[in-house]
């Protein structure tokens, strides 16, 4: 494997920090770095996730350092100093969050001495070390969050039974963010729960500043958000549930049970809401029977995901859809300590085809076109075909080239828009439904 990556799907640890700082209500980014770090960092992401647009303080309108020559040889400090102090003057907000780049970061400026300035005045105020050299955005999500959560806030004596916070689904990298929190939090709900999800719009700083008394930490993901739930135990005294984000009935059954199990819900509280889902949820199914069977809509399947989605998706293609499976892609360059959770979580839902840790773009379209055998001519050798994609962006050559059909669910995602769509949950299976075998229909 070569030394870089290829089409990357991800930007650096200060892209995904001011991703998630963007997405927070009441918080404001102050980026001390060059010029064009924060708004091109800012608007990569928003433009590549479905079109997502910029908030109060996102894509142009990060306040921003603007260092240049003179601050690298003198240091930068007295003018992060200007900058809080106009930022301060000219925007509102409950938390300001100084983040920076790699050449503050290179020349070592004092931000701690800064900072605290402001923080003696009372001021709302923290920093994170957010330089690209630290990681990439995935990694700026668990940095920026920590920061805020177990650096900022204080621990508190009285815990509430009923709080749970969600982490591991990272703004803007998915691109189903909002939707996918909002399903969450609407069936933690309704088993007599509260719910900080951070990042959706019902939100405000005050979930934020609650988050402490929460009594379960849920992390919808194998690798994101585990290190700061971790961090969150020690600090907070908040156990934490490490489980993959529910896509469809079957999955979501499993999460309620499993969520209700932690928390002392009650089975008869949890049983009654997955019978009015499911309900719901298969009346609608049934409806696609006529269309799936005298279409023969059956595919083997390709997912290209990141390590929080791409077990669910394929579970649910090959569980719900009956697909066969083929790939399993996982798109972003992890760290080696974090594949064999991947592999284990694999293994339990003991899916088919092959889980394969591929991050290239290049090399991922290369290995399923070599899927695909060719017949040579013989009417019954098994050609691994049709094939279906759930995928990025990146993977558009090779479905209008190869496959018969594919969907886009997986950042980059700049060839649909995204709004408030979801694939989490029941809702979200039903979405996942409609929109695959619209994909399907569509050139009829």
């Amino acid at each position: 494997m070569s030394s870089y990556i290829e089409k990357p799907r991800t930007t650096c640890s200060l892209g995904g920090a001011l991703a998630v700082l963007s997405s927070m209500p009441g918080v404001i980014p102050i980026s001390h770095t060059a010029s064009g770090c924060a708004g091109n960092l800012s608007n990569a992401t928003a433009f590549n996730s479905g079109y997502c647009g910029s908030s109060y303080c996102s894509g142009q309108n990060v306040p921003v350092s603007n260092i240049g020559e003179f601050q690298v040889i003198f240091g930068g400090g007295n003018r992060l100093k200007e900058e809080i102090e106009s930022t301060f003057e000219l925007l509102e907000g409950d938390l300001f969050v100084v983040t920076t780049g790699c050449m503050t970061e290179i020349i070592a400026d004092d931000l701690y001495s800064v900072v605290k300035e402001f923080e003696d005045e009372g001021k709302p105020i923290l920093y994170v070390n957010t330089p690209s050299f630290e990681g990439d955005a995935y990694v700026g999500y668990d940095l920026v969050l920590d920061g805020i959560f177990n650096n900022y806030l204080k621990p508190v004596k009285k815990k509430d039974p009923t709080l749970v916070n969600i982490f591991g689904v990272v703004p803007l990298l998915d691109p189903f963010f909002r939707g996918d929190l909002e399903e969450i939090k609407r069936l933690l709900e309704k088993l007599g729960l509260k719910v900080n999800t951070f990042f959706t719009a019902d939100q405000t700083f005050q979930n934020i500043k609650s988050a402490p008394k929460a009594a379960l930490n849920i992390v919808l993901s194998r690798t994101h958000g585990v290190k700061l739930a971790k961090e969150f135990e020690k600090k907070h005294k908040t156990p934490y549930l490490i489980t993959d984000i529910p896509v469809g009935a079957e999955q979501t059954d499993e999460f309620l049970k499993l969520v209700a199990s932690r928390l002392d819900v009650e089975k008869k509280v949890v049983n009654k809401v997955i019978n009015e889902e499911n309900k719901n949820y298969y009346s609608y199914v049934e409806r696609l029977a006529d269309l799936i069977c005298d279409s023969e809509f059956k595919f083997y399947y390709h997912v290209v995901s990141n390590s929080s989605t791409a077990l669910p998706y394929a579970e649910f293609l090959e569980k719900e859809l009956g697909w066969i499976p083929e790939n399993i892609f996982i798109s972003e360059a992890l760290k080696k300590r974090d594949i064999p959770g991947i592999e284990e979580a694999f293994a339990q839902k003991k899916l088919g085809g092959q889980l394969i840790f591929e991050p290239h773009a290049t090399q991922i379209q290369r290995k399923m076109t070599e899927t695909m055998v060719r017949s040579n001519g013989s009417f019954y050798q098994n050609t691994h075909t049709p094939v279906y994609v759930l995928g990025s962006t990146f993977e558009k050559s090779f479905i209008q080239k190869s496959a018969s059909g594919g969907l886009y669910v997986s950042y980059p995602v700049y060839n649909r828009v995204v709004l408030d769509r979801g694939y989490a949950g029941y809702r979200g299976g039903l979405h996942l439904f409609e929109d695959i075998f619209s994909s399907l229909v569509a050139g009829r």
